[in-house]
């Protein structure tokens, strides 16, 4: 028997046993024969199956594998694999008989010079002391580009959303410069005026007494006005910076909702400009909403500090701690716009239930935002 021969036959025996026709080889048949068998039991598969001797020459091929490549079974007959694979696992790689490795990445050449991405499996037998391996093939060029217009779509929706919330922040600043210039220095005059008209002779009992209920009621509404402007806008992010902000975030945390919180920063470290000083200060904002919503905590602790270009945020609470279910609920609209504004800054987060309670862990990039 002739080398050719031998290798033929070697590499029908494997693949006719990889579809299930190893009877033929029981039965005798000759090299043409089994050959025959071998491509049509394969040919039934629509995976691109090549074998492939010792030197990595192809022995046999399926009309998958042909169609793949732009070319007919017989072209690719005796052909170096490497004429139709421009990246290939090397002749002899690490395999033991009978295994199969999956899920390879892999480049295959057309007949026409386009570039083919697939994605592959290979197995390895021996046949008369020779190794004979098979190689199934897939096209995956079409997820691939499936797979780009998702990633261009998704980044274009964070595009978006990161200009929703740029455009909000604007309407938000706007809003309470508004409310904080106009209607609160009206609210004051009013109250001034009233003051006044208190102390003019002459009043009756009952006007003072009228006086004295629309003082009060100014006083609510002034305090009810600097509440909202403050939580559209606090002035501390434009009158002192981010520092001062998360300070009177914190008091104003501790006061309405009677939650313990402790804040441990560095003034000189949150010298940031106005873009990641909102960002951080909403991330934290929006933090502590969820804690005093469902956390059922007594004691928060912020810890904001910075390291080599980059912003550490720690936020911790002694609740009831978060479960995984809690983080894959799709409304849990606080923890997806704490990672919308956490991602819009090329950042990272992490949110973990421990003992007892949570802990979300943030880094941001800021070297860009120092000022």
């Amino acid at each position: 028997m002739t080398i050719p021969t031998m290798r033929v036959r070697a590499a029908l025996a494997f693949l006719l046993g990889f579809v299930g026709a190893r009877v033929l080889l029981r039965r005798g048949l000759s090299a043409p024969a089994q050959r025959a068998g071998a491509i049509e039991h394969a040919s039934l598969v629509n995976d691109a199956l090549i074998a492939t001797d010792h030197a990595d020459r192809i022995v046999l091929a399926n009309a998958a594998a042909a169609a793949l490549f732009g070319v007919t079974v017989e072209q690719m007959q005796g052909r170096a694999l490497s004429r139709f694979l421009i990246e290939t696992p090397a002749p002899g790689a690490p395999a033991r008989a009978g295994r199969r490795f999956t899920d390879y990445a892999v480049t295959g050449m057309h007949a026409d010079g386009r570039r083919i991405a697939l994605t592959g499996s290979l197995s390895q037998d021996m046949r008369d002391g020779r190794p004979v391996r098979s190689i199934i093939l897939r096209d995956v060029s079409a997820r691939q580009r499936v797979q780009a217009r998702l990633a261009r779509s998704h980044d274009e929706l964070r595009q978006l959303s990161a200009a929703l919330q740029t455009i909000r922040e604007q309407e938000r600043t706007h809003i309470a410069r508004e409310l904080h210039d106009d209607l609160g220095q009206l609210l004051a005059s009013l109250r001034m005026d009233l003051t006044l008209l208190q102390q003019a002779d002459g009043s009756s009992a009952p006007s003072l007494a009228l006086m004295a209920g629309m003082q009060d009621n100014l006083a609510t509404a002034i305090a009810s006005l600097r509440r909202i402007a403050t939580n559209l806008r606090p002035r501390a992010l434009d009158d002192g910076g981010l520092y001062f902000a998360l300070q009177g975030l914190r008091d104003d945390f501790s006061r309405r909702y009677g939650i313990a919180c402790k804040l441990y920063a560095d003034e000189d470290e949150l010298q940031l400009d106005d873009t990641a000083s909102t960002a951080i200060f909403r991330i934290v904002q929006e933090a502590l909403t969820n804690i005093a919503r469902h956390a059922e905590a007594s004691n928060v602790t912020l810890n904001v500090f910075r390291l080599d270009g980059e912003l550490l945020v720690t936020i911790r609470d002694d609740g009831r701690g978060i479960s995984p279910a809690d983080l894959e609920k799709t409304g849990s609209l606080g923890l997806i716009g704490m990672r919308e504004r956490v991602w819009g800054m090329q950042g990272e987060i992490i949110v973990a239930a421990e003992a007892p309670g949570t802990r979300i862990d943030i880094v941001l990039p800021i070297r860009q935002h120092l000022l």
